[in-house]
């Protein structure tokens, strides 16, 4: 057998590597591995996990994993036993070295390498509010990979990177949010030489993501009994689950999936106006506590998605208003002694809110996702550069499209 195939969860047929839906009714393809047993390799950074990654090969530099600690004195506060932290950034004297900051630096490597095995000298089209950019671009500077990233223009502020090359990177501003900078790439994606990275429907990011569970997996030697994390489209919360459930299937680390906590920052919630009929403030993103957060449309009902998942682990979906998240930024910073992204706060707050609400108990094994932090360290440690649009566009015009496959053509001639 291969080391991995596609296999539809709903139908249960095989498709092809690339591959990302099920054409019958647009199910999310899941990974199913050769290797049904848990067997962390000898190799650096989150190609520790590579038996359970949908790749033939790794690229070695620059690339770093999930660190996952007890935690003790947040615990302590907050009143419970066995609350760990998986730390997804940069703090060195704790051993974390994602020099992006972000989890999706863990999604970036083995999406890009999936490129690499094509061999197919496309260029990558990202659509990203800024961290996944960023983590991309990382690995686009590695590799010369060529990327064109299409973002908010008020996520250009978010786009620095480790020093490195950037002749392989066009950057393209959107006068719009997120939904716009999507919409944008998506449309380039249908034009010969482009290619989509695929968003959740992917299976290297989801899996890259779904490391996470299995780093925290192995140092607490069981599968949480509660996973809390902020999310926007909530495909941090579906690799999760996915990964949960290869784990219980080996075998050797609970029997019991654990239950999603996902978080999201009132009042521009999606997923809760989705899953509970809550609306979502026409101004948003504007007022966001992070708008990394935010996705008008976010995989909710789709075959394998966010509503699959909740209901598979019977979790729950917390709103989360910027005052709480700020406070619970504060709290973690002064206990654990690291800086964290907004996004890490939301999550904060919402394993705070659920200790309030006794959702969970005192002697529960907790696991709390540090989607990304440790940047002003990185920033003051490590030399960096900013990137900056080749060009800037609206929304609102149809040209925009065409002028961004011109401008990046031209460059990377």
């Amino acid at each position: 057998m291969d080391k991995y195939r596609l296999i539809c969860p709903k139908c249960g047929k095989t498709y092809g590597k690339y591959d990302m839906v099920c054409p019958t009714d647009g199910t999310f393809l899941r990974s199913e591995y050769s290797k049904s047993k848990f067997e962390p390799c000898d190799l650096p950074g989150i190609w520790k996990f590579y038996n359970w990654l949908p790749v033939e090969g790794i690229i070695k530099k620059g690339t770093g994993k999930t660190l996952t600690y007890k935690s003790e004195k947040l615990a302590e506060k907050v009143g419970l036993e066995n609350l760990y932290i998986s730390f997804n950034g940069y703090w060195p004297e704790k051993g974390a070295f994602m020099r992006t900051c972000s989890f999706k630096d863990l999604e970036s490597y083995p999406t890009m390498q999936r490129v690499i095995e094509q061999e197919e000298r496309s260029t990558m089209v990202v659509a990203s509010a800024g961290n996944t950019a960023r983590a991309f671009a990382h690995v686009s500077s590695i590799t010369d990979l060529p990327l064109l990233l299409v973002v908010p223009e008020n996520a250009i502020e978010k786009l620095w990177i480790p020093a490195g090359s950037t002749s392989s990177i066009c950057v393209a501003a959107v006068q719009g949010d997120y939904y716009d900078a999507i919409s944008i790439a998506s449309e380039i994606t249908e034009r010969e030489g482009f290619v989509p990275e695929g968003g959740a429907r992917n299976v290297a990011r989801r899996d890259g993501m779904g490391t996470v569970m299995l780093d925290a997996t192995l140092t607490m030697k069981h599968l949480p009994d509660h996973y809390f994390q902020a999310v926007g489209s909530g495909t941090g919360g579906i690799a999760a689950w996915e990964a949960a459930m290869r784990l219980k299937e080996d075998g050797r680390y609970g029997d019991k999936l654990p239950q999603l906590h996902l978080a999201q920052n009132l009042p521009c919630a999606p997923l809760i106006q989705l899953h509970g009929g809550v609306a979502v403030d026409p101004r948003c993103p504007e007022g966001m506590y992070d708008t990394v957060l935010f996705n008008r449309k976010p995989p909710y009902a789709v075959g394998g998605g966010v509503r699959d998942a909740l209901e598979a682990t019977e979790g729950d979906l917390y709103g989360i208003t910027n005052e709480e998240a700020e406070e619970a930024r504060l709290l973690f910073e002064e206990l654990e002694g690291i800086d964290i992204m907004n996004s890490a706060a939301v999550a904060t707050a919402a394993l705070i809110k659920a200790v309030r609400n006794a959702k969970v108990s005192r002697s529960d094994l907790i696991m709390l996702n540090i989607t990304g932090g440790g940047v002003k360290r990185a920033l003051n440690e490590l030399a960096t550069i900013m990137l900056v649009p080749d060009l800037v566009v609206s929304p609102d015009d149809s040209e925009a499209p065409a002028n961004i496959i011109q401008k990046t053509e031209d460059k990377f001639e």
